[in-house]
């Protein structure tokens, strides 16, 4: 099957379940309920984002994978936010998003698409998603977000990841000139 007939086929799919969901919703009281609590807003955002990732995995897109990781992620933050009542939190987390296209980056080159181009990148957008969520979070009060023990880690894996890069870099440089 070509491209253009695995899309008809994934968009007719997609339309079938949709169309089957919408209906039972309407028409049928225990499945409304049932599935009440897992439409809530953020919820349906990361849902959202789970269909934006299984779409371009059927339609063989790996590039679908960085949207995907955008839309969960922003949902995973309003989940936090609506959980916990605590949306001034929007200050720091913010900066959680670079981190998003990272994931998707690193998924989409897992997937197949320039492997160690979007390894190497989705890796260092998540480094400077930390760094900044950690900065951002120091000074605007969101520490406690991630526990007692959470920044410590944090800011010591961030550490072992500079050293490692430039030992890594320093060795292969000596390499190199051998």
């Amino acid at each position: 099957m070509n491209k253009q007939g695995r899309t008809q086929l994934a968009l007719g799919v997609l339309l079938i379940l949709l169309g089957a969901w919408f209906l039972l919703d309407r028409t049928m009281p225990a499945f409304h309920s049932f599935f009440d609590k897992y439409t809530e807003w953020p919820t349906n955002m990361l849902l959202i984002g789970g269909a934006i990732f299984i779409v371009g995995l059927v339609l063989g897109q790996p590039g679908l994978s960085v949207p995907a990781a955008i839309v969960a992620g922003i949902g995973g933050i309003f989940y936090y936010q609506e959980m916990t009542r605590d949306s001034g939190s929007w200050s720091y987390m913010w900066a959680l998003i670079p981190g998003f296209v990272g994931v998707g980056t690193v998924l989409q080159g897992l997937l197949g698409e320039n492997t160690a181009y979007n390894l190497r990148r989705g890796l260092n957008l998540m480094v400077v998603s930390a760094v900044l969520f950690l900065v951002f979070s120091a000074f605007l009060g969101g520490w406690n977000v991630l526990g007692n023990y959470g920044a410590p880690i944090l800011l010591i894996l961030l550490g072992v990841y500079v050293l490692g890069r430039g030992l890594y870099r320093s060795f292969r440089n000596r390499s190199e000139e051998e």
